[in-house]
Parts: structure tokens; sequence; C-alpha cells
């Protein structure tokens, strides 16, 4: 069995002086697809912004590939490996797929920039299709494609994904889904807050279940979305009916 990419000890995180997550401890394998899930104000936006470095950590510990990095600042996190594509839309929107596709490569060397871009569009052709139109002018789930590939760019180990089908139709819901399983098949390892709970289970291999910011229940997707206590709380009682 691979080692875990990530391991989360105790963690206890938030803002100011209000710890929101507290005492979390899980740990994620390479390539595999975790979803996080949750009622409003459980704290799952909360820890993946613990993971990145852009809240305030209390206690406990972040390893990432053997080694701690709760105390590095999150340019020295992205660096090491650990992407994050945080909710609502963070392209430049009067710029094209390309410009936006280039601006993703600014930490990069310029030796290193057309590889970079050759990857991402060889993995998303759509991104090649669609080069000179503005990102603006792009669907919704067609600009979050582009943002996974802005942080894809700088090769992560380890994608953070908050909300990515939030507002999207269920059909472009349907692309982003295909996108991650995309991903996680080169080999990333992705963890996932997602208001399509059942859309995001399926395509998972482990779910996480928060509740006040503790974990409330962690096991494989498959049985997790089965359970009784999940299908009420978050799939309205039948999951092959709901979308919730």
């Amino acid at each position: 069995m691979n080692s875990p990419v990530l391991e989360l000890i105790s963690v206890t995180a938030g803002y100011g002086d209000n710890p929101i997550v507290r005492d979390f401890s899980t740990r994620l394998r390479a390539g595999t697809i975790t979803t996080l899930i949750g009622g409003n104000g459980a704290g799952k936006s909360t820890l993946l912004r613990a993971i990145y470095g852009t809240n305030r950590f209390f206690s406990g510990q972040i390893v990432f590939k053997d080694e701690p990095v709760e105390r590095l600042p999150p340019w020295e996190r992205l660096k090491r490996g650990i992407g994050f594509v945080p909710q609502g839309r963070c392209n430049f929107p009067a710029m094209s797929v390309g410009e936006n596709l280039k601006m993703g490569c600014y930490t990069l060397p310029a030796a290193k920039h057309d590889a970079a871009i050759g990857r991402v569009t060889d993995l998303f052709p759509l991104l090649r299709e669609r080069w000179r139109t503005e990102a603006g002018n792009l669907s919704g789930g067609q600009q979050q494609i582009l943002e996974m590939a802005m942080v894809l760019l700088l090769e992560p180990s380890l994608l953070l994904l908050d909300e990515p089908s939030l507002g999207l139709s269920p059909r472009m819901q349907g692309d982003v889904f295909a996108t991650v399983q995309r991903i996680a098949a080169t080999g990333v390892t992705v963890l996932v807050v997602e208001q399509n709970v059942r859309g995001a289970l399926l395509i998972s291999d482990l779910a996480l279940v928060m509740e006040q910011g503790r974990k409330f229940m962690e096991g494989p997707a498959a049985e997790v979305r089965t359970d009784p206590r999940i299908r009420q709380a978050y799939l309205g009682g039948n999951i092959e009916q709901t979308a919730a």
C-alpha cells in the first residue's frame, strides 16, 4: 500500500482567536480522491485553508510527503507540491485562456513554460481549442477546468478543491467530476469539498464527514454514501435519486 501523501495529526485551526477545526486527523494516499462533506459551518473550507496555510494554525501537525509543513507560508507549500483552487472564480476573466495559462506559469523558470502548458492542454484539449477565448466568456464548468489547469501547471502532488461544481448545471457538474477523475488518474491526490455530495462520493475513494469542526466519520466512499445517517442528512434519504 502506498505511503500517505498527506497526514493530518490532531489539527486545530481557524481565524483570529477562534478555532473552527478541532483535533482533526486523517491520512490521504497517492492518486486517491477524498470528499470532505458536512453542513454549512462545519469547518470544511477552513480545513482546506489550514492545509494550504491561509488561516491561523493553533496546534497539531500537517505532514506532507513525510515533511511537517504547518509552519510554512502558502507559497512554500505550493513549491513543495500543494495546490489549491478556492471556491468561486479565480481566473483573469478579461484575459484569454492562453494568457491565463501563461500567468499560471509565473513561478516556473521560463524554459519550462511551454512544456507545462503542453502537458495541461494535452490533459484538457478544450483549453487548446479555446486558446484565444477570454476566460470570462467560457461556461462556468470550462472556467473551473481552466482554474484547475492553472494550478496543475506547477505539478502538485496534492490538489485541494473547494466547491468545484458550485452553481453549475448538472451536465457541467458531470464534466468537472470527470476532470477530477482524470487528474487523480495521473497520480495526483485530490481532496475536495463539494456541495453535490452524491456526485462527489460516486467518484471518490474515501469520504470524510465533519460536524462542528470535528471528524464525525471516515471510510470508503462507497460505504459512507450508503450509511443511513449520511443518506438522511446529505442525500435526502435516497442516494439514487438525490444530487444533494
